[in-house]
């Protein structure tokens, strides 16, 4: 028996990308992030169904994901790597046909001189101070590094999902700052970018979280529901303890569930006391600590007991969950076990 069942919707995924596509310029290709096996939900299901969908450029982080997902898609799209030209990954960027997006000087002088005609693209740091040329460093390097013809130049918003920080604002006066008039495609926006407006579009937006779901892209389609089975069911009276070190007592006589899943399955031992699973339209509360394995729930107001208990679907979603857990959606989605045996709706 598996820890639970984990329902994906592709068609969910694909709507919206679509959604985020109509969302850009229309002059403005709309990419996606997959990066991270397509945030833990299976880069072999996800990928080829965005590019049946018409997404032409992909972005992934590291040389070994390009490779994999080269295999998957075949020779016609381009794909990115976020982590540039990193030592060692040479002649898998030439193997594979990957598109380093250099984000240093080191990277630049690397790439320049293993792969002279290899396409590459430019990072520049326009503010998040994590990875990207920086100010100096790019009048330094603009005119030999624009000799060379980069295909794409980018940048990444650090609070982009925050539509009232005044950040996204001045990192993009700043990208402009560096990038106007320079004749090469340019990209600034992620998920949450692209929700800003066409000031933030340039040549290309790069979605990735919003595709499956997260927030900041409050109108998505959900992507992913997971049920987990009830292992057993029992009485407890008021005044018994559920779970390890006793953190919760029964202040009346109750039923418990105990269902399989935990920690080792992506479920936050944080997630508890703040954590509801779902009967149907029921709310269950968990009680006692999340375990590596199993969650106890209180299931006391129901008329039976249920087979399974839903902790994600269409009502009770990603950041809800990562709120309960004091974290954020992208934890939970690539967090989520390989135990679950994985369903997928084309």
């Amino acid at each position: 028996m598996p820890t639970g069942h984990l329902f994906i919707d592709l068609e969910a995924v694909a709507a919206n990308w679509r959604a985020l596509d109509r969302a850009s310029a229309a002059d403005c290709e709309t990419a996606a992030v997959v990066k991270a096996d397509a945030y833990g939900l299976g880069l072999a299901q996800v990928a080829p169904r965005l590019a049946q969908e018409g997404a032409r450029a992909f972005f992934v982080a590291t040389a070994a994901e390009g490779l994999e997902l080269r295999r998957i898609l075949g020779p016609e799209p381009r794909i990115y790597l976020l982590y540039g030209h990193m030592p060692g990954d040479t002649a898998t960027i030439q193997r594979a046909d990957l598109v380093p997006m250099v984000c240093s000087l080191a990277q630049l002088i690397l790439h320049l001189e293993a792969l002279p005609r290899q396409p590459f693209g430019l990072q520049l740091d326009t503010g998040m101070n994590r990875l990207g040329l920086r100010d100096g460093e790019w009048a330094e390097v603009a005119a030999h590094a624009l000799k060379a013809e980069p295909v794409l130049i980018m940048s990444h918003l650090a609070s982009a999902d925050d539509p009232d920080s005044s950040q996204s604002g001045e990192q993009l006066a700043r990208f402009r700052a560096m990038t106007d008039g320079v004749p090469v495609p340019r990209s600034l926006a992620a998920t949450g970018g692209t929700l800003l407006g066409p000031d933030y579009h340039f040549d290309m937006t790069r979605p990735g979280v919003g595709l499956f779901g997260g927030f900041p892209f409050t109108q998505a389609e959900p992507v992913v529901t997971l049920d987990l089975p009830v292992i057993a069911c029992f009485d407890v009276e008021a005044g018994e303890c559920v779970g390890y070190n006793a953190t919760w007592t029964a202040p009346a006589a109750t039923r418990i569930a105990t269902v399989a899943g935990g920690y080792a399955d992506g479920l936050p031992r944080a997630l508890q006391p703040d954590l509801d699973l779902m009967a149907g339209p029921v709310p269950c509360r968990a009680v006692g600590r999340v375990s590596m394995d199993l969650i106890g729930v209180d299931i006391g107001h129901l008329d039976n007991d249920p087979e399974a208990l839903r902790v994600l679907g269409p009502h009770h979603g990603i950041d809800t969950l990562a709120h309960a857990a004091g974290t954020i959606g992208y934890e939970i989605l690539t967090s989520l076990g390989r135990r679950y045996d994985r369903h997928y709706r084309s």
